[in-house]
């Protein structure tokens, strides 16, 4: 059968027409009706998972939070029994107390001695000053008086002296000379007490060295006591950060070991929302597009958002794709992690839409 050419034009008219239905279809169904730039896509809001764990082996003795409460930062979730480590921190503190009196009684020793051997020193040395001159003084006496002593004696000779008087110059001699001896006695003693103050410099540096020794063990006690302190801390385990309790793995009385999770939490200040777009409009999609995030809770309150992880494989779809018609039935995870959670508004689990803006300047519309 043969058609003639207005037959042939008016199927290819209906060819185009459906065509171009098809095509408009196509991406009001891939846009949800939304401007050419925008992307609509929905999922839950999720958050970055906490684990918390404790640093140190012990027995539960309170826990203070359950599934689904709300915490901040710093809050007090789980104690531990800490009778043994209080033992040891008191024990720790009176040591530390204990060298601590060591160390001030030997700088308060140190210092009288800084002030006592130059003291010492400099009286020791004036009264080596002083016999010095006394010795000095008695050999000049001691000359003048062998001197008399000579003329007497000469003068006793040519009987132009009596012997009284040549016995009495004698004996001025005699006691210059016992002067001198006496005035350098006084002197090796001075000398003697001159240096043994001499030797308190030695006194001072032994007693520095005893400080510094005294305060290697002080610094070595406070730092078993800021030990001791710091397990004593460490056995209340708090919040890291404000957000949900998702997860209790123990109860009071249990003993729990080392690194072991004891909860989980979610940190309301890093929520996201993961959503699934088609791997027909995943070439749109960039890390940093800015989003819009719609909930049911704040349907006139969307949350800023933006694209900060996008998977690089699909999800729920065979490794071997190989028709047009199963590859269209690809989706991709994405993440929109949210700018701000103003007064932890938004909680995980709750559903939301979001608009994805992929061009620039495109006014933002509500989602469809």
């Amino acid at each position: 059968m043969k058609l003639g050419w207005k037959q042939l034009g008016l199927i290819a008219l209906a060819i185009a027409v459906a065509v171009g239905g098809y095509v408009a279809f196509d991406r009001w169904l891939l846009n949800n009706g939304l401007p050419e730039g925008l992307i609509q896509v929905n999922g839950r809001i999720e958050g970055d998972h906490v684990a918390i764990a404790s640093k140190y082996p012990g027995r539960i003795q309170e826990l203070l939070v359950r599934e689904g409460d709300q915490v901040t930062k710093g809050q007090v979730l789980v104690k531990l029994d800490d009778a043994q480590t209080t033992a040891r921190v008191e024990q720790a503190r009176r040591a530390f107390e204990a060298v601590e009196a060591e160390v001030q009684a030997a700088h308060t020793d140190l210092a009288v001695l800084n002030l006592d051997v130059p003291l010492a020193i400099e009286a020791a040395d004036a009264e080596v000053a002083e016999y010095h001159a006394k010795v000095a003084k008695a050999v000049a006496v001691e000359k003048e008086a062998r001197s008399d002593a000579q003329r007497f004696r000469e003068l006793a000779e040519k009987d132009q002296a009596s012997r009284q008087q040549c016995e009495q110059a004698e004996m001025r001699w005699d006691v210059a000379k016992r002067e001198i001896a006496i005035a350098r006695a006084g002197l090796a003693q001075a000398q003697k007490v001159s240096a043994q103050a001499e030797l308190g410099w030695k006194r001072i540096r032994a007693k520095e060295a005893e400080v510094a020794a005294l305060e290697r063990r002080g610094d070595q006690a406070y730092a078993a006591l800021e030990e001791a302190q710091s397990v004593l801390t460490d056995l209340t385990i708090t919040a890291p950060s404000g957000g949900t309790i998702t997860t209790r793995m123990v109860d009071v009385g249990e003993v729990v070991s080392i690194g072991v999770p004891l909860l989980e939490l979610v940190n309301l200040d890093r929520l996201y929302l993961k959503v699934y777009v088609p791997e027909l409009q995943i070439g749109k999609v960039r890390l940093d597009l800015p989003a819009k995030i719609y909930t049911d809770a704040f349907p006139d309150r969307p949350f800023d958002a933006t694209v900060r992880y996008i998977a690089s494989k699909a999800e729920f779809t065979p490794k071997e794709v190989q028709t047009p018609d199963e590859r269209v039935k690809l989706i991709y995870p994405v993440k929109l992690y949210l700018n701000e959670n103003p007064d932890h508004r938004l909680t995980p689990g709750l559903p939301a839409d979001a608009i994805i803006r992929w061009k620039e300047h495109v006014a933002w519309v509500k989602p469809k």
